[in-house]
């Protein structure tokens, strides 16, 4: 993996007809990732930190981590490709015979989850950064507007 990434956050979500827009980035520029309404509820919830009832699927995964002693380092969303984001899931197992880490293909949806739940980093490669459309005024907008789209 390229290690030239900027930190960023998840700055809103957005419900929307077709699924939930993802608002990530920093001060300089902010993106949207779309995902599925249930993966965007999912993500509130672990932002927000609401309990749940019974875990739920990345809460499982966090569960199966621990077991094996293994850590989610750092997320990266990594490309743009068709349209599609991609993600990097970085985990970490430190034990006595050492550290290995260990980069995991996975949905960027997947990716901010279980960095929200884990409050754990999440990045952007810079080449990818560079590439997206700013968003920062249409986020704004809607948090003026009460998180409706004006």
């Amino acid at each position: 993996m390229n290690r030239d990434v900027v930190p960023i956050a998840i700055r809103g979500i957005l419900p929307a007809n077709s699924g939930c827009a993802i608002f990530v980035g920093n001060e300089q520029k902010v993106f949207v990732i779309q995902v599925e309404h249930n993966m965007g509820a999912i993500i509130g919830m672990f932002l927000r930190d609401t309990p749940k009832e019974r875990p739920l699927t990345h809460d499982l995964i966090t569960n199966i981590l621990k077991g094996f002693n293994v850590t989610v380092e750092r997320v990266v969303i990594t490309e743009l490709k068709n349209s599609t984001y991609y993600a990097r899931l970085i985990l970490q197992q430190q034990n006595e015979l050492g550290r290995k880490i260990v980069e995991i293909d996975a949905r960027p949806s997947d990716c901010l989850a279980i960095a929200s739940a884990q409050k754990r980093p999440i990045y952007v490669a810079a080449p990818l950064f560079e590439q997206v459309e700013d968003m920062t005024e249409i986020l704004e907008r809607i948090n003026e507007n009460g998180g409706e789209m004006a």
